[in-house]
């Protein structure tokens, strides 16, 4: 039996444009999305793009900044675990017949649950996070949504580049 370590770590980091971010600490706002494809298409393998995903980073990593030049700021959340169950809660409301899951990716090797947890070894800084969903129905149409949480100032703050 494969073993999956899926519990969320103490904090989180999520980085974007502040504009964004004031709305995600303010709001709650985050965009679910399909997830870019980063590996080729495995025989049986589950299409990644049948999944929404919203990807942060387990740990600091200033160098992040440079490797998106329209990142200018980042949310750092205090509690991973209230934030997970609430990003949840709110995407059970919007999403009702799709199924919700959030770990760790695997660098290099394929992650127990599935592709849309797994990425290249040459990624591994990124260290991240990911919440995904997928639809029930297997024909449903995946397309971005936005959902909104509720303020999240109780249990994250917003830093900018140079904080």
């Amino acid at each position: 039996m494969t073993s999956i370590d899926n519990k969320r770590p103490s904090k989180l980091y999520y980085f974007s444009e502040r504009n964004s971010l004031e709305r995600a600490l303010t709001l709650g706002e985050f965009r679910l999305s399909p997830p870019a494809p980063d590996l080729p298409a495995q025989a049986g393998a589950a299409n990644p793009g049948n999944y929404l995903t919203l990807s942060l980073t387990q740990s600091w990593d200033g160098t992040l900044f440079d490797a998106l030049p329209h990142v200018d700021s980042y949310l750092l959340v205090h509690d991973a675990e209230e934030f997970g169950e609430r990003l949840h809660r709110a995407a059970q409301k919007i999403l009702p017949n799709w199924a919700g899951i959030d770990a760790a990716i695997s660098y290099g090797a394929p992650s127990p649950l599935g592709k849309v947890f797994s990425k290249p070894k040459s990624q591994v800084k990124e260290n991240e996070w990911r919440f995904a969903w997928r639809p029930m129905q297997a024909k449903a149409s995946v397309h971005p949504v936005v959902i909104q949480i509720g303020s999240i100032a109780d249990i994250a703050e917003l830093h900018s580049r140079n904080d």
